[in-house]
């Protein structure tokens, strides 16, 4: 019915602007009659004047009256309502005598008052104003001839002159008419082609407006029946729609499909009957179970509603099938309970809200040797107790009663007395008013159990290989002997013990023969051990000790001195004899801490501090050793980050030709510009570095910016001149060590005889194989290598015979006591002799004064380094000091392009 009213709508609509349009077109058709009329008139005025300027005929003076005051009429009704202050049938009265069509009046007073402004209206009425001056003067003309013809006639020339007046003024008025004319049928035009475009334009937006009312009417028709189908398919019973006649299914939501396992069109035609399993129907009271067939050959539990309704003229019944497996399912559980009642392995009591027994199952008969005879008569917590020995406490039942269930251990006993563990459960069943009904309690033997719960407890507490307690269980028994102390006083004490080199004897060994040692340490350890002592394994070769019982912490010493000398007895582990050390710290209790985690920490920190000074002694625990240890850290964590910041930068430092007083070569020292501690030398931060694993990234950055400023230094033309830089020997024994060399020196572009590479004796000590193959491949490059530090090692005479050695660095200890110490200048001698005798260049460290200088000069030693000659300076001072034209030198330096030593 909305759409039939909105086309109604439309059809009137557009009907009625038709007949707007029409009445517009007559109005036009009136507008273009009145413009006729009025050029007509102009026109026969003209001649009617011109031709009673010639004859003086009355007949012709009538006729130019007749038009003359036509047009006045047109003017004075143009004029009038264009003001808008006029009287309806005076202008109404002006234009019938201007031979207007009636029914055109209301449109023609209607445009000449409102639409005189409108495209072509205004120019035509412009045009027709303009004629007005000379139409008036065809009037002035008219009376003078009249007057002329009266007066007995006008002259020759009278006449003459006038009619050619009435000539120009035509001339005037003729364009002017004619224009008028244009003007007014191109408006007639115009208004003609908006009227077309405004009834289409509303013919459009009805029809607009009619279509998307019928979408939106189809939508909500579309979505009621979407609201329907969603109902009809997300219902959780399946409905199907059955044809009463035939038997036959019209329609099937989508349940039916899900369990049917067939299609929705699929179903539509089946009989209904087909859907159940054949002889599997049956009634129950108004509705009908049966089971449901499927095409997965599995049948489902359905129970079926039938009532019946109509659609249109057709009788439909509509069944509602609800899925009754869970049901049938519950019943089925209910009747297995029961036989599992009879037949689980725990004992199960069921009984009254006064806890008197009134079944149990056989397994609890079998547990108790109790039958069901002798408790029907007893509370089933008469025979059971709490394991201290008192009753079952009120507090059981009060939380059974509020809808808890508890589980706890008991003692039972039973038939012949004995007692034995149980696991006891109770839970409650309630009525519909909430109150107790009936207790079930569920009965289980532990004894068994609780053994194996006490050995894994043990376990949980101890370790695994040398039976002694773990962190956990020395933590517990370690706040236990701080409350002791608190109370009486006291004092306890904590060790930490760590077993020196216990890495070497892995790798030595083996891990097992760790293991078999680790346990003949836990033995000594316990041996040690008095009435209040506790020792424990909290991981690796780490051990604990806690003493209690004590009056001060220094009491301690004495077992640490006992214990120290136990353990460096020899150890006899299989067919070795092993002799071990430890270092032990020692934190005390109220002086190092008040719990235990304190404790052990500090005792971890003075041990820390036994290994680094001394090994095999014990240190007690002072709070500058945790600061040690925090700025470990804190400098560990900045040295992370250090590489990141780019706060690395280098120093170098001359090495200078002896005999000559040239530099020959400069040394790169590694310096770290610390955004907090300033600037930090190597010794203090190389150590972490290497234990951090950090030592191979910082070598590789050394290297990479001792190649990029060797570039630098070829590019502002300096003299070329060898530079050394220290390798550690994580990376000098690293398998990417040479490729890293190679790399570096393809990206700079430099040659490999300018690079030095310097590395001690105790790295060459643990390189062991890898240090000739090491050797022999940067010989092989062309670069030359130095043993540094030497005679501070081992100082084997064999690393002097190793391929590729060209240079060797007699240490500063050497070198500072000469030339007055005669222990020192034979030693130096002899090294001097035999780097001689091996032809390896000879260069000593830390030079520091003219005397050191001269006597090495004089015993051969070939260079020389040290604050003597300079100190480590930045690369541009190196810069400075090498250019052609320094702006000044030493005295001491003379800057002679540097020549390579040997190749």
């Amino acid at each position: 019915m909305p759409l039939a009213y909105a086309l109604v709508g439309m059809v009137a609509l557009i009907l009625g602007l038709t007949w707007g349009a029409m009445k517009i077109q007559v109005t036009l058709a009136g507008f273009l009659n009145g413009e006729s009329v009025w050029s007509k008139a102009q026109k026969q005025a003209v001649i009617d004047l011109q031709a009673y300027a010639s004859s003086g005929s009355r007949h012709d003076l009538e006729g130019f009256k007749t038009n003359y005051a036509l047009l006045g009429y047109d003017r004075w009704v143009r004029d009038v309502t264009a003001s808008g202050h006029y009287d309806y049938n005076e202008v109404k009265a002006a234009l019938s005598h201007g031979n207007a069509i009636p029914e055109t009046i209301p449109g023609v007073v209607f445009m000449f008052q409102h639409v005189n402004q409108a495209p072509y209206m205004r120019q035509a009425l412009a045009a027709w104003r303009s004629t007005d001056d000379a139409i008036a003067q065809l009037g002035t003309i008219s009376e003078e001839l009249q007057h002329a013809y009266a007066s007995g006639g006008p002259s020759a020339q009278e006449m003459e002159r006038q009619r050619s007046r009435i000539r120009a003024l035509n001339d005037f008025i003729e364009p002017r008419s004619d224009d008028f004319s244009l003007q007014i049928a191109h408006g007639a035009l115009w208004m003609g082609e908006v009227l077309f475009v405004g009834v289409l334009f509303a013919a459009c937006l009805a029809s607009a407006f009619w279509l998307s009312l019928a979408r939106r009417i189809l939508a909500r028709i579309r979505g009621t029946e979407d609201r329907f189908q969603l109902l009809f398919d997300s219902a959780a019973d399946a409905i199907v729609m059955v044809d009463e006649s035939h038997g036959r299914i019209l329609n099937a939501n989508r349940t039916t499909s899900l369990w049917s396992g067939r299609d929705p069109l699929e179903l539509v035609g089946m009989n209904f009957q087909d859907l159940f399993v054949d002889g599997s129907t049956r009634a129950a009271g108004s509705s009908t179970i049966g089971m449901l067939r499927t095409m997965n050959g599995i049948a489902r539990t359905v129970e079926t509603h039938s009532s019946l309704t109509t659609w249109g003229a057709q009788p439909v019944r509509q069944a509602i099938m609800r899925d009754i497996s869970d049901r049938v399912a519950m019943e089925q559980e209910r009747r297995i309970g029961a036989e599992a009642m009879a037949s689980v392995a725990e004992g199960v009591i069921i009984a009254d809200a006064e806890r008197r027994v009134t079944t149990v199952n056989a397994a609890h008969t079998r547990i108790t040797g109790y039958t069901l005879q002798y408790l029907q008569h007893h509370r089933f917590d008469e025979l059971r107790r709490m394991p201290d020995g008192s009753p079952l406490p009120s507090s059981i039942w009060e939380m059974v009663a509020d809808g808890g269930n508890w589980v706890g251990e008991v003692q039972s006993w039973r038939s012949d007395g004995s007692s034995y563990p149980e696991l006891l459960s109770i839970s409650a069943i309630r009525n519909s008013d909430g109150r107790v009904q009936h207790y079930v309690a569920v009965v289980t033997d532990i004894t068994r159990s609780k053994a194996d719960r006490q050995r894994l407890e043990y376990m949980v507490a101890h370790d695994p290989l040398t039976g002694l307690a773990n962190r956990n269980e020395f933590q517990r028994h370690c706040t236990h002997a701080i409350e002791t102390a608190a109370r009486t006083n006291g004092a306890t004490a904590v060790l930490f013990v760590d077993l020196d080199a216990f890495k070497a004897v892995n790798d030595s060994y083996s891990h097992a023969i760790g293991d078999r040692l680790l346990v003949k340490v836990a033995q000594r350890i316990r041996r040690e051990l008095g009435e209040n002592d506790v020792a424990s394994r909290i991981g690796g070769d780490e051990f604990t000790v806690l003493l209690g019982g004590l009056r001060t912490r220094e009491q301690a010493a004495q077992f640490a001195n006992r214990l120290l000398m136990s353990l460096s007895e020899p150890m006899l582990i299989g067919d070795y004899e092993i002799v071990m050390s430890a270092s032990i710290g020692i934190a005390g209790y109220p002086l190092d801490g008040s719990d235990p985690v304190a404790l052990i920490a500090n005792a971890d920190a003075a041990m820390y501090a036994a290994k680094t000074q001394e090994r095999n002694t014990y240190r007690f625990y002072t709070p500058l050793m945790h600061a040690d240890a925090r700025m470990r850290l804190m400098l560990g964590a900045d040295l992370r980050q250090a590489l990141m910041r780019d706060e690395f930068y280098l120093v170098f430092q001359p090495s200078v030709e002896l005999r000559s007083g040239r530099i020959v070569a400069v040394e790169a020292l590694l310096r770290w510009r610390h955004p907090e501690r300033g600037e930090l030398m190597p010794d203090e931060f190389i150590p972490l570095a290497e234990s951090l694993g950090l030592i191979r990234r910082i070598d590789a950055w050394t290297m990479r910016a001792v190649c990029s400023q060797i570039r630098q230094w070829d590019q502002a033309k300096l003299p070329p001149m060898r530079v050394a830089l220290n390798a550690s020997a994580a990376t000098f024994g690293h398998p990417g060590f040479i490729d890293s060399v190679k790399h570096a020196l393809q990206t700079s572009q430099i040659s490999p005889k300018r690079l030095m590479f310097e590395i001690t004796e105790s790295a060459i000590l643990r390189l062991g194989e890898a240090t000739e193959q090491t050797m022999h491949a940067l010989h092989a490059l062309g670069i030359g290598i130095a043993i540094d530090d030497f005679g501070t090692g081992y100082s084997s005479l064999a690393y002097l015979k190793l391929s590729g050695i060209d240079f060797l660095k007699i240490d500063r200890s050497f070198i500072k006591d000469l030339p007055d110490s005669t222990n020192d200048m034979a030693i130096v001698e002899a090294m001097l002799a035999i780097a001689k005798s091996l032809d390896i260049c000879t260069i000593a460290e830390g030079i520091e004064t003219a005397a050191q200088h001269e006597y090495l000069l004089r015993a051969g030693c070939i260079e020389g380094q040290g604050y003597y000659y300079s100190r480590g300076l930045p690369a541009s001072e190196i810069e400075r000091m090498l250019s052609p034209n320094p702006r000044h030198e030493t005295s001491r330096l003379r800057l002679v392009p540097p020549k390579y030593p040997r190749a």
